[in-house]
């Protein structure tokens, strides 16, 4: 399939929108133009206020627009992990003439058939992904339009949402004047944009820290097994910092971007900041240790939780690890912290195209990564779903399923010193926010 056209993501997240354009020439995917402002409407990853979401999305695209110099309509939109349900389908119909060829239609067939799982009316289905076509009894097989048979089956991952949150999305962006060329659920983008193909086979975790929620999800075969969502993100960070340091939520952002550290043992007691402080004429200096703790001790909550989930299903003895992206992933020290508390190998996702070198541009860049290299024969499926899925643009002039795992790593805590960094900060939580 010829791939080569105009792609626009769209990312809708808590805090900011972001739009890349791109275009893919010979097999060559190249930025062309991005859009990044800040959001409104939404909270913890999905629309609260549909006529505001849509505002800050047209405001994105135009800026996207003006720096690619084409016009925008058809955009692949993200769709947040909120409330997800990921369970096996299967599919099976028998063909009327065992002398012809399994045809793209006959894969539109039988993965509607796999379709038929009764879901309850507040839900949706969002995607589908094919794992095995089998003909005849012949299983493994990737694509099976040209070959002949009599009985032709699919088994898969059906993932369904909540229609409420699919409804609010479509209509923000129909608002804002847009047509939806598809929705991609965001850690499936990001699994084909950030991990290899060892890590997407032999299972890893992604934990995308956004500004208004962190997901985590478990990558395996090829295929994604599960996704969890914690409430807090980046935004509490900058929330805490400016309680803490009686400041406005702009000075402790500015703050948390300039100064801030994730890991507390790596920043210095000695390198002092001045900080705003509300009702005060003259600046309070702050050193970077003590605001290192602040964030840490929010950091290691949001860690606890998702590692508590992890454990559930014994994600973490995967060899692939923990992968970390999301504009929070930029703090220093963020990937030892994480090892430290997930005692597994972390590291940090940032992307290398010009321009978007920041862990926060990871999911509009994955979304379109990953569509402009979906196989033909997953998009034949995906269309059965229902998506709205147009032709690419030629150029003008993104509940719980078991997951095997190897036995439970024995490596060792990082220097006993770590065992101690919570006590100097688990006092903030107590004094500040009860």
């Amino acid at each position: 399939m010829d791939n080569s056209g105009l792609y626009v993501g769209l990312d809708i997240g808590t805090t900011s929108i972001k739009v890349i354009v791109a275009e893919k020439v010979k097999g060559q995917l190249n930025v062309i133009g991005v859009g990044n402002q800040p959001s409104n409407g939404l909270s913890r990853g999905v629309i609260v206020d549909i006529d505001q979401a849509a505002d800050a999305i047209r405001s994105a695209v135009n800026q996207a627009q003006e720096k690619a110099s084409v016009e925008i309509k058809d955009v692949i939109v993200s769709v947040p992990a909120n409330m997800l349900k990921i369970e096996p389908c299967n599919g099976l119909i028998t063909l009327d003439d065992q002398s012809r060829e399994i045809t793209e239609e006959d894969v539109r067939n039988v993965a509607a058939s796999a379709l038929g799982t009764s879901l309850p009316t507040e839900r949706e289905v969002i995607d589908i992904q094919p794992e095995e076509f089998i003909v005849d009894g012949f299983d493994g097989i990737k694509d099976p339009r040209g070959m002949v048979g009599v009985r032709l089956e699919m088994r898969g991952k059906l993932i369904s949402g909540s229609k409420g949150i699919m409804h609010n999305l479509q209509k923000a962006v129909e608002k804002a004047g847009l047509n939806i060329m598809a929705t991609v659920l965001t850690p499936l983008a990001e699994s084909h944009e950030m991990l290899n193909d060892g890590e997407q086979d032999f299972g890893t975790i992604i934990v995308d820290l956004g500004g208004g929620q962190t997901t985590a999800s478990v990558i395996h075969d090829h295929q994604l097994k599960y996704a969890t969502t914690d409430p807090e993100g980046g935004a509490y960070i900058t929330k805490d910092i400016s309680i803490v340091l009686n400041t406005s939520m702009t000075s402790a952002e500015k703050i948390k971007r300039d100064y801030g550290y994730a890991d507390s043992l790596q920043a210095s007691a000695d390198n002092e900041f001045p900080v705003d402080v509300v009702g005060q004429s003259e600046p309070t200096y702050i050193d970077e240790r003590y605001l290192a703790e602040i964030i840490e001790a929010r950091l290691s909550q949001i860690f606890d939780r998702i590692k508590d989930r992890l454990n559930q299903i014994q994600a973490l003895d995967l060899p692939g690890g923990i992968v970390l992206t999301g504009g929070v992933a930029a703090l220093p020290g963020i990937a030892e912290l994480a090892a430290d508390q997930f005692n597994t190998n972390v590291r940090v996702y940032i992307p290398d195209q010009m321009g978007l070198r920041h862990p926060s541009f990871t999911a509009a860049l994955s979304l379109v990564s990953y569509f402009a290299d979906l196989p033909d024969v997953d998009m034949i499926v995906r269309s059965a779903v229902g998506a709205t899925l147009t032709k690419v643009p030629k150029l003008a002039s993104s509940q719980d399923s078991q997951i095997p795992v190897s036995e439970k790593s024995t490596k060792p805590k990082r220097q006993t010193q770590k065992k101690k960094r919570g006590e100097g900060i688990k006092n903030f939580f107590s004094d500040f926010f009860d």
